[in-house]
């Protein structure tokens, strides 16, 4: 495993951790308040990633089982909606985003390298993405806690 996968995998796992950080002397108000109408407070936030690593898990698993099964998307707004973020409990969310990003931390080599559907990106390199998303969020987290 190259230098880039294994600080990736580093990110991965150290994330659990920075939400904590990020949240942490924070009342409970605070991370509820939304900064604008329609738009997410905190703890939304926090449960959307959590949902995120769920369905970004069993499509890893997929990939591991079934090589070119296609993956189909999801609708964020509308798991938000369906999911009421808002109505979440922020430990429960947190503990749910680090168990599911655990696992990861689990997966071999071999299992990194193994592709996506159509044979198009081994879960390694979406591993990046996910990275990127962590990192959005993280931002996302610090610009409420400004502006709510």
């Amino acid at each position: 495993m190259g230098s880039e996968m294994n600080q990736i995998l580093e990110m991965q796992r150290e994330a659990p951790v920075k939400l904590a950080t990020l949240i942490a002397g924070k009342s409970e108000d605070a991370l509820r308040r939304t900064p604008a109408p329609g738009k997410w407070s905190v703890v939304e936030v926090i449960a959307h990633m959590a949902e995120d690593e769920l369905a970004t898990s069993w499509r890893y698993r997929q990939m591991l089982e079934h090589i070119g099964t296609p993956l189909p998307g999801f609708d964020q707004d509308e798991w938000a909606r369906r999911g009421q973020y808002a109505q979440w409990d922020l430990r429960d969310a947190l503990e749910m985003f680090r168990l599911l990003r655990a696992a990861v931390s689990r997966l071999s080599d071999e299992d990194l390298e193994r592709r996506a559907p159509g044979g198009r990106e081994p879960i390694g390199r979406l591993l990046r993405g996910i990275a990127a998303h962590d990192l959005y969020h993280a931002g996302q987290i610090q610009l409420i806690k400004r502006l709510a």
